[in-house]
């Protein structure tokens, strides 16, 4: 992913001011700053729910222009939200396939079948057959990510995913998002926690008040 003068203004506030990064394929790279840095906003972008104001997004070197989270799905993007698009009183797998048919009906044994495969080749442990708002919070996150995976991503947006999260559950947390690197998936991820960036991140880019301070390697700085 590349991202180069990245502009976005909105009535009255200039949000960010001439952004420019790159991530390499299979890197865990962290957007670090402060709260109101303008991290969600350029992630965003990226997964089309805002458009540039000016700039221009790369992906795989080809420069893209996405209208709707769709079409950076389309693109491979999966982002796991703050706040989960879950609808709670469906089951686990009822969620991770809905919108992704041709009809509105979901085969739930199909679909039971298909959340165990995805979670145990990912080892993602969910409760296919659960409702959604009878299981913890960190289940719910790893169902976020299965819905990503599901639907093909192979780069992925985690907006401040330790927020909501136990210390026990934010370290299962990493080694499920090594692996995922280990298998060769991107991971952007948002954070203003330092010793998160220490224990899981390669590279940062750092911003302020909608600027970018620059990127470095995680064991440059202390």
């Amino acid at each position: 992913v590349e991202m180069r003068n990245i502009n976005k203004s909105f009535p009255g506030v200039k949000a960010l001011s001439n952004i420019s990064f790159s991530v390499k394929p299979g890197e865990v790279h962290v957007l670090l700053g402060e709260n109101g840095a303008g991290k969600s906003t350029l992630m965003k972008m990226l997964y089309g729910e805002i458009a540039p104001t000016k700039g221009k997004i790369l992906v795989k070197g080809e420069e893209v222009e996405f209208h709707s989270s769709k079409e950076a799905m389309e693109k491979g993007i999966g982002m796991v939200h703050q706040h989960f698009m879950q609808i709670p009183s469906m089951t686990v797998a009822e969620n991770l396939v809905l919108g992704t048919g041709k009809s509105l009906f979901v085969d739930r044994k199909k679909a039971v079948e298909e959340c165990k495969a995805l979670s145990e080749k990912y080892g993602l442990q969910v409760e296919a057959e659960k409702k959604v708002s009878d299981i913890s919070i960190a289940m719910r996150q790893k169902l976020e990510i299965l819905k990503a995976l599901y639907r093909g991503a192979e780069i992925f947006i985690l907006d401040e995913p330790t927020a909501v999260l136990t210390p026990q559950e934010t370290e299962e947390l990493f080694l499920q998002l090594r692996s995922l690197r280990e298998k060769g998936h991107t991971i952007l991820f948002i954070s203003h926690k330092l010793q998160e960036v220490k224990a899981l991140c390669d590279r940062m880019t750092i911003l302020r008040d909608g600027k970018t301070m620059g990127t470095y390697g995680v064991e440059s700085l202390s």
